[in-house]
Order: structure tokens, then sequence, then C-alpha cells
């Protein structure tokens, strides 16, 4: 596990999430049509997020470095059931979606490398937003 949280390992992690998904966001945008246009946009706007998190040394952002990753995955898996409801079945549509179940799985291991697990990462997420939520909300010291 200390392997993971090297920064050599960040380093490879964070390249292969912003590699698979400007990969993903070029497919999408190489398409054509309003729909595959947004969609490559919103991947190139969300990998610059990661990039930003994974860069910038800035109390707030690491506060909520969260959201980028939660946002990714969120965004590729309606992407993917999109695809799955609506179509149309063509070869570079299945190579994109394998493109995408690699990019949730490297981000999955993202979020374990930094939070440790899925859990952890909720917990970072409470407590980033733990001023704003009502008293009963807020997470507690374990």
């Amino acid at each position: 596990m200390s392997l993971l949280r090297s920064r050599a390992a960040g380093f490879v992690v964070t390249a292969a999430i912003v590699g698979l998904t400007a990969v993903t966001a070029y497919i999408h945008l190489g398409l054509g049509g309003l729909l595959f246009t947004l969609n490559g946009l919103g991947y190139i706007g969300l990998a610059g997020l990661i990039v930003i998190g994974a860069a910038a040394p800035f109390a707030l952002v690491e506060r909520f470095s969260w959201m980028p990753r939660l946002g990714l995955m969120g965004y590729t898996l309606a992407t993917i059931g999109g695809y799955l409801v609506m179509g149309p079945y063509f070869t570079l549509g299945f190579v994109a979606k394998g493109i995408e179940v690699a990019l949730l799985a490297v981000l999955t291991l993202d979020v374990i490398r930094v939070y440790g697990s899925p859990m952890g990462m909720v917990r970072a997420a409470l407590i980033s937003v733990a001023p704003i939520l009502p008293r009963r909300f807020r997470p507690t010291a374990a």
C-alpha cells in the first residue's frame, strides 16, 4: 500500500486518468453531432479539473479534491448508460466503452490510493462540506 501512496504512483495514476479521459474525449469529439461534442467537451473539462487537483497545492483545491474524481466517475457511468440505452452500436462505440470501463478502474484505484477506501472519500467529502451541513449531519471525530 505504501507503494501506491508514493509520489511516482500518484503521477502514473493521474497520467493514466488524464490519458484515458483525453482518448475518450477525442473519440466523442470526432463523431460529430451536438451530443457527442458536448460529451467530449465535458470529458476535457473534467480532465482539466483532475490535473488542477493533482498539481495545485492550495488548501481549497485539496479540500475538494474528491469532487472531480466523483464527477468523472458519475459522468463516465452516465455516458456508458446512455450508450447502452440509446446506441448507436458500432465497433468504435464499444472501444470507447472499454476505455471508459478502464477509466473507472483507474479512478477506483486512485480513490483507494488517496483515501484508503471509497468510504474514506465519503468521509473526506462530508468533512469538506461540514460547515454548511445541519449540525446533526456533521461528521464527528473518530
